[in-house]
């Protein structure tokens, strides 16, 4: 079941060279839970699984290794990446300062065509809470903030969150798995979405921090800690 699910990934990315495919394909797999955390990744077995040869998967690992994916453990070569409470402590202490910064940015220099494109993409995610699809839902979520953290216009905070992007992904795949949890973060968005229509700074910072601590708890109750 797993190789059918990663070769039909790769058929998403048609016109990319092999390596990045490879990677995407390799990438996609780990969010979706198709290779588990505490996987070995061997490079022969994953060669014939996709049908290539071992070069592309030695870089397309190499690359999982700079996310943060994936881990080189003696005698046991590529692993993937448990998640852990520290793992999530270390990306939302960060994350905790940069979201609401760029949302109060965004409060001062969105511009009106963007704003829309934001309220779009909240009725977006709103449509995949409705469909019930958790992969849909990570995406939706992630297009919302990406939108928020272009209209802060700053280039260094936008390389700073890139660096944070695929581990915040895999939280936010456990987030969503509740249902509670993405009522929560409906309200949540709506609520940024009001604050940067009024330009009310404080209201936006202040909701953007609860719409982060909330995952941050939630997480931490999931996950426990693993390194015990």
């Amino acid at each position: 079941m797993k190789q059918d699910e990663l070769c039909l990934i790769m058929r998403e990315f048609p016109d990319l060279p092999l390596r990045d495919v490879v990677f995407r394909t390799l990438r996609r797999g780990i969010h979706l839970g198709l290779l588990t955390p505490g996987e070995r990744l061997i490079e022969i077995q994953l060669a014939e699984r996709l049908g290539v040869s071992r070069t592309p998967i030695r870089e397309a690992i190499r690359m999982l290794e700079l996310e943060g994916l994936v881990v080189m453990l003696q005698r046991r070569g590529a692993v993937v990446s448990n998640i852990t409470s520290k793992d999530l402590n270390d990306v939302l202490e960060v994350r905790l300062n940069l979201e609401p910064f760029a949302t109060g940015l965004a409060c001062e220099r969105i511009m009106p065509e963007a704003l829309e494109e934001l309220r779009e993409a909240e009725k977006r995610f709103a449509e995949a809470v409705e469909q019930d699809d958790i992969n849909l839902m990570a995406v939706r979520d992630k297009d919302f903030h990406d939108l928020i953290y272009k209209a802060a216009d700053n280039d260094v905070l936008l390389k700073l969150i890139a660096n944070m992007q695929e581990q915040m992904y895999r939280f936010r795949l456990e987030y969503l798995k509740d249902k509670d949890a993405r009522e929560s973060l409906m309200l949540e968005h709506g609520g940024i979405v009001e604050a940067l229509r009024n330009r009310d700074r404080a209201k936006a910072e202040e909701t953007a921090v609860r719409h982060v601590e909330g995952q941050r708890k939630y997480i931490l109750e999931l996950i426990g800690d693993n390194d015990q």
